[in-house]
């Protein structure tokens, strides 16, 4: 086939390849999702409450981290790190949170069922914000009174002066447990509630960040049209080829679906052990944890009835099918966040594809069957991944 030839085709779509286009695009994303564990999720005060917190240094015990400092507005709310880099450094690397809402589990692994149960997980994780339940209390007690007030009700008549500062019920750090369980149990559940509340404020804030259109959905809207020439203009030959690629041959699609480019589950590709890390088991040792978590669905602090915690309820426990699986990421925004994979192994989008490329035929798990890709398609698989970024928004 001609180059002409070749350069007039390549940008005409069938009915079916239209409709796997019209599945990506940004315009097919659903309203945000209901979290009825909580109920405060679309709460705009709940929401601006959030926001401050988000980017708090006083939630932290070194008085220099926040959550923006992982998740930097300026940097697609991620950062550039092979590993997430707290009060220390923790195993793995910050995940973006571009349309987080739509997920059913969180982390890379998967360890908690909600956005609010996430929001807390790092605040008392030692190399994160290594703050405790008491000390977060504290916080709002001191500095966000009457924001708290207005979307939650009263604080408990608690006199935080009187709480040990370091207390939490957490049998990694001892001496905060003992000065939990020191703590009378009506007083430990008040503290829990400001706690959990935190976490929900914070949701409510994070769950409006969305992604914004970018070129890719652009094109989409010119397919939708029909209008080749228009589509000519916005992406190259190799740009479309990669869109080709991406739904066909490479097999990227069967992951990486929907608006958000990815199915929201867990693989194990065969992403190597750092070696300098111990070894990370992924979504085996996650199913426990949620299990077992004091801030899941099903869990007193949830605003969830037991029907609305089918993701809970029906969890697959199968942990040898889920060893060193890890969460599929949205590939929205993918060019603009490397280094890449769950503990940064790869410095380069080229790295990754290079990756699957070198993975011998026949040892693929299905979900990895990506074809006898060459080096012409890597370059327009890259090329067509490059368009995806769009500035974040946030969804009104």
């Amino acid at each position: 086939m001609s180059s002409v030839a070749w350069s007039i085709d390549i940008h005409n779509w069938s009915a079916s390849e239209k409709e796997k286009i019209r599945s990506l695009w940004i315009g097919s994303l659903p309203e945000l999702p209901e979290d009825p564990s909580n109920a405060f999720a679309e709460n705009p005060k709940a929401a601006e409450l959030g926001r401050k917190l988000f980017s708090d240094i006083r939630l932290s015990s070194n008085l220099q981290v926040s959550c923006a400092t992982c998740h930097p507005a300026n940097m697609n709310f991620t950062d550039n790190l092979p590993l997430s880099q707290g009060v220390g450094t923790t195993t793995r690397r910050t995940m973006p949170l571009i349309g987080v809402a739509y997920n059913s589990w969180f982390f890379w692994d998967g360890r908690v069922d909600s956005l609010w149960a996430q929001a807390l997980g790092p605040l008392e994780s030692s190399v994160e914000h290594d703050v405790t339940r008491t000390q977060c209390a504290a916080v709002i007690f001191k500095h966000y009174k009457n924001d708290y007030e207005e979307i939650f009700g009263l604080l408990p008549e608690l006199s935080i002066e009187n709480i040990p500062l370091h207390a939490m019920p957490s049998t990694d750090n001892p001496a905060a447990l003992k000065a939990w369980v020191s703590i009378p149990y009506e007083k430990q559940e008040m503290i829990n509630r400001v706690f959990v509340n935190m976490g929900k404020s914070i949701a409510a804030f994070v769950r409006t960040i969305v992604p914004g259109p970018s070129r890719f959905d652009k094109y989409v809207e010119a397919v939708n049209r029909d209008r080749t020439g228009e589509m000519k203009t916005i992406y190259t030959d190799a740009e479309a080829k990669g869109l080709r690629l991406f739904m066909g041959d490479a097999q990227c699609i069967k992951c990486h679906s929907g608006p958000l480019f990815t199915n929201g589950s867990f693989h194990d590709v065969g992403v190597p052990q750092p070696p300098s890390l111990p070894r990370d088991r992924g979504r085996a040792d996650a199913i426990t944890k949620v299990l077992s978590d004091e801030f899941n669905c099903l869990d007193r602090f949830s605003d969830a009835s037991a029907k609305d915690c089918a993701e809970l309820r029906f969890i697959d426990i199968n942990e040898d099918k889920y060893l060193r699986a890890f969460k599929t990421p949205t590939l929205r925004n993918v060019a603009e966040r490397a280094p890449f994979m769950h503990a940064g192994q790869f410095k380069t989008l080229r790295g990754v594809l290079e990756f699957y490329k070198s993975l011998m035929i026949g040892e693929r798990k299905p979900e990895l069957e990506h074809g006898k890709l060459n080096d012409t398609e890597l370059d327009q698989l890259e090329a067509f991944l490059r368009t995806l970024s769009g500035q974040p928004r946030f969804a009104k």
